[in-house]
């Protein structure tokens, strides 16, 4: 029923779009310049016709966090959400660095062996900061790009400088802490209610992979995505900025930084919703993500 790269707890997803997204979790095994091993990469793939949609999950998350909006864009094109290096079920190969520059590799191979052509790439909070690092490193291979209460204008902490062990551990530990996931997931919503058991579990999963928190520590060490400053505003692709009004994570003034920013680009507010549109309003974000194609 569900692939055997997922933990035992999948069994307890009670939703119908968290069940169908587990049912159909793949992996491929990726060969990069980053380890003589090929990196077990998972992903979910849907749909067909149009230009490919691939969709770029945020910090500590998975695919699951595409649950609701994957299915709806697959009705009408192509698309595809993978687990980004360090994050999700992607195998944690032992050697491999962590950080941006990685992540921007890993998915320019996924990219080279799964897809093969331009993309429409869509990310969400850091998703979209790599999604940002993607299109200005590789700009030839996206076509457009969608950018979702997106991280990238926002100088980070520079506590993971500085999280050796034991600090490292007691930090991931912290996050481990089902009481303190419990509140971030109530934060990334406008509608609390939608923090459900259900919710939480797809939040939660990827904590029982090997290593999580290791590469979690290596990941923040590096830096993570820091601030982009101007160059945003070399991007030259059609720019879809979507942006709950009332995200409590990133806040709004950002959304109206990435606007003036980036040269071709537009923004559109979701009205009565959080950090997370792809989740709270998964049916308007997607209509907004499906009439941008063209």
């Amino acid at each position: 029923m569900f692939a055997n790269l997922l933990p035992q707890s999948v069994a307890q997803l009670t939703e119908s779009a968290s069940i169908a997204l587990a049912q159909n979790i793949q992996q491929q095994a990726i060969s990069t310049p980053l380890s003589e091993l090929p990196i077990p990469t998972t992903y979910v793939r849907q749909g067909s016709g149009g230009t490919p949609i691939v969709l770029l999950h945020g910090f500590d998350s998975s695919v699951f966090e595409f649950r609701r909006l994957l299915p709806l864009l697959a009705a009408e094109n192509e698309t595809w959400t993978m687990d980004l290096l360090g994050f999700g079920f992607t195998e944690r190969v032992t050697g491999l660095p962590f950080s941006p520059s990685a992540i921007a590799t890993h998915l320019y191979y996924f990219w080279k062996s799964a897809i093969e052509q331009p993309v429409i790439l869509v990310g969400a909070s850091m998703g979209g900061a790599a999604a940002i690092d993607f299109t200005l490193t590789y700009p030839q291979l996206v076509k457009k790009l969608v950018l979702i209460d997106s991280a990238g204008l926002t100088k980070g902490p520079t506590i993971g400088k500085y999280l050796f062990p034991p600090l490292g551990y007691l930090a991931t530990s912290f996050l481990r802490n089902p009481k303190v996931r419990e509140k971030i997931s109530k934060n990334a919503y406008r509608d609390e209610k939608l923090a459900s058991p259900d919710a939480q579990l797809c939040a939660a999963l990827h904590l029982e992979m090997p290593a999580w928190d290791a590469a979690l520590i290596a990941f923040t060490k590096s830096g993570g995505y820091g601030y982009f400053g101007d160059k945003v505003s070399q991007i030259q692709q059609p720019t879809l900025i979507l942006w709950g009004k009332c995200d409590r994570i990133l806040g709004t003034r950002d959304a109206e930084k990435f606007a003036k920013a980036v040269p071709h680009s537009k923004l559109i507010w979701i009205e009565d919703c959080g950090h997370v549109p792809h989740l709270e309003k998964p049916q308007i974000t997607a209509q907004h993500i499906l009439d941008f194609r063209s």
